[in-house]
């Protein structure tokens, strides 16, 4: 063997990133990674980008589930947005023409949930929205700019302190208060385009990120549940092999979807019954499901063979 051969090439040394950043550098998201394993690794996407805030699975609710629907946030007085700490700030899961951001005339920033990422990481997408929103004059609004560079996302924008209180609306009439900007032929033609496809929903009382919703003739209650998928799937198939993972008399597990790396399990109800008559039925599963993941232990022949049916019932929307 030559020495040629027997000699391993050492790899070319990578250029800087865009911006002066070795990749081997700290990423200046603050993530702790290096800047080549995250916002420097393109279009690589963050598997959880909402883990890490408060209300997780309700911001997850809220991009893939509600139509019309608004949370007060707050800016933390430390960190990249410390100078704004006062600012208003409401997110919206859509706003008129699909625009990441809207600031009215009084300085109240209003930002869009449900835009088409841009990244592999929708935190720093939406952060890089948020930014922009908290620097333009009052009465702008935010049009959509290209691929976010590297910088804060939005576990370093908001007070990690503050709760996310969703709130379901029936229409998008929030969009119209009192702005100038917002009574334009255009955002009312929008407004009208938005209110027509708007499905009935309502987040359930009493449990975290459940929200029911009618679809035609339909109804279903679809819940976004904080657990690491194994655990959850083994859980889910004990309480199938029990007969205990329906809601009541008429219900039906439909199956699951995986969205921004949490589990979304779906049941179908009957139409008949108000969104308010399954809260109690949801607590009660609540419980069910938190003693069957506490229970551990490997699955017996009937539970691992309804484990493999649940899992053939999942698919994934991101």
């Amino acid at each position: 063997m030559s020495r040629r051969t027997a000699t391993r090439r050492r790899p070319a040394t990578r250029e800087p990133a865009d911006g002066g950043i070795s990749p081997r550098q700290p990423c200046p998201c603050g993530s702790g990674r290096r800047y080549k394993h995250c916002h420097g690794a393109g279009d690589v996407p963050v598997p959880r980008p909402f883990a890490g805030l408060v209300g997780e699975c309700d911001w997850v609710g809220l991009r893939e589930l509600v139509p019309a629907g608004t949370a007060s946030l707050r800016l933390a007085a430390a960190g990249p947005a410390a100078e704004h700490s006062d600012r208003d700030v409401l997110l919206a899961t859509v706003l008129p023409m699909a625009l990441p951001a809207i600031v009215r005339a009084d300085s109240r920033v209003l930002l869009g949930l449900q835009v088409n990422a841009r990244s592999g990481d929708v935190s720093r997408d939406l952060a890089h929205a948020l930014e922009q929103a908290l620097a333009v004059e009052p009465g702008t609004m935010v049009s959509t700019t290209g691929l976010p560079g590297p910088g804060p996302r939005l576990q370093d924008l908001l007070d990690p302190e503050v709760p996310l209180v969703p709130r379901v609306h029936d229409d998008f009439g929030f969009w119209l208060e009192d702005d100038t900007n917002a009574r334009s032929a255009e955002v009312q033609a929008s407004l009208e385009r938005a209110n027509a496809a708007v499905v009935p929903t309502v987040r359930l009382d009493g449990v975290e990120a459940a929200y029911w919703c009618r679809i035609g003739e339909r109804a279903h209650l679809r819940w976004v549940v904080p657990y690491e998928e194994d655990p959850l799937l083994d859980a889910l198939a004990r309480l199938a092999t029990a007969d205990e993972l329906g809601l009541g008399e008429g219900t039906r597990y439909a199956g699951s979807f995986r969205a921004h790396g949490l589990l979304v399990p779906v049941w179908d109800l009957p139409v008949e019954v108000p969104a308010e008559g399954w809260a109690a039925p949801a607590h009660a599963f609540a419980h069910r499901l938190a003693a069957a993941l506490d229970q551990g232990g490997p699955l017996t022949a009937a539970e691992r063979r309804a484990r493999a049916g649940l899992r053939g019932r999942q698919l994934t929307l991101r």
